[in-house]
């Protein structure tokens, strides 16, 4: 099958061999009649072993069912339309591509009905978009999830309780005379002595949990299926590891002690009323522990 266009034959072949993208022709059932070098070398397979194949058959399993309705789709509504997917390589590992299928009727040359595939990998644009979205919702200091990330764990959470019947608990967490290490040690090690709590932090929590920085020194997680007596023996955990002396640059040792304040709720209360509740439970209980611990 010649591909169609107004080129003579034998440019149009070297412009299909040539193309920088893949491009494939298929009959109107998927099954692949012709494919060039660059589809050849994005998949890992030979043109001999994909003639005759279902293009299907080349798609991440997980994406198989919109692809399949993308394609059925396209052969009802005979039209040319875009679509992503994700392509499994003979290797296993699996490439994002962005896929142009195109319906082109019986040529007057006599081609029977066929569909033109062109697919782009998007392996960079899809792990920008990843970065990007990574950045939007994480601390860039410590990598913790930030305040945005935060509010949607905490929302997933109360509402997996009261599905699961389960209670949810918050911890607010402050660092004790921050603003002093700041003030007399420089921001640089103010910022070391931020990435050590949080690795410190996430080295307790179970996977469930959520660790987050929500402000300069603050620092809360979201605690699932945990009532108020797990949500207190983590606390107990944090504070012991927390305040473990912190050794940072230059050979400074520096003494740590964290405020920690504890919210619960069980799983009876409507998840949007429960939110609210929860954080301001939890920084009062802190500022509470706060004073205690000044005075």
């Amino acid at each position: 099958m010649d591909t169609p266009g107004g080129l003579p034959p034998a440019d149009r072949r070297s412009a299909f061999s040539n193309a920088p993208m893949g491009v494939l022709l298929a009959t109107p059932t998927g099954l692949l009649v012709d494919v060039n070098p660059a589809f050849t070398r994005m998949i890992g397979r030979t043109a001999d072993e994909l003639y005759g194949t279902s293009v299907l058959e080349l798609v991440y399993p997980d994406d198989a069912p919109a692809t399949v309705d993308a394609f059925a789709e396209l052969v009802e509504r005979r039209h040319t339309m875009r679509h992503e997917t994700r392509l499994a390589r003979r290797d296993g590992s699996v490439v994002p591509v962005q896929v142009t299928s195109s319906w082109v009727d019986e040529t007057p040359d006599g081609d029977p009905p066929h569909v033109v595939v062109i697919v782009e990998d998007i392996t960079d644009r899809k792990a920008l978009e990843a970065a990007l979205v990574h950045r939007s919702l994480h601390d860039p200091l410590t990598g913790l999830p930030n305040r945005i990330l935060f509010s949607d764990r905490l929302h997933h959470a109360l509402e997996r309780g009261r599905r699961q019947r389960t209670p949810t608990s918050l911890l607010g967490m402050d660092l004790d005379g921050f603003k002093q290490i700041n003030d007399q040690y420089g921001h640089p090690v103010g910022d070391e002595v931020l990435v050590a709590v949080a690795e410190r932090l996430t080295s307790v929590l179970r996977a469930s949990d959520t660790a987050a920085r929500v402000g300069g020194d603050e620092f809360s997680i979201v605690c699932e299926n945990s009532g108020r007596a797990d949500a207190e023996a983590l606390a107990a955990r944090l504070r012991d590891r927390v305040s473990e002396p912190l050794r940072v640059t230059g050979g400074l040792t520096l003494p740590l002690s964290v405020s920690i304040g504890i919210g619960s709720v069980e799983s009876d209360v409507d998840p949007e009323r429960a939110f609210g509740a929860l954080v301001r439970e939890a920084d009062d209980a802190m500022y509470v522990d706060k004073a205690s611990r000044r005075g």
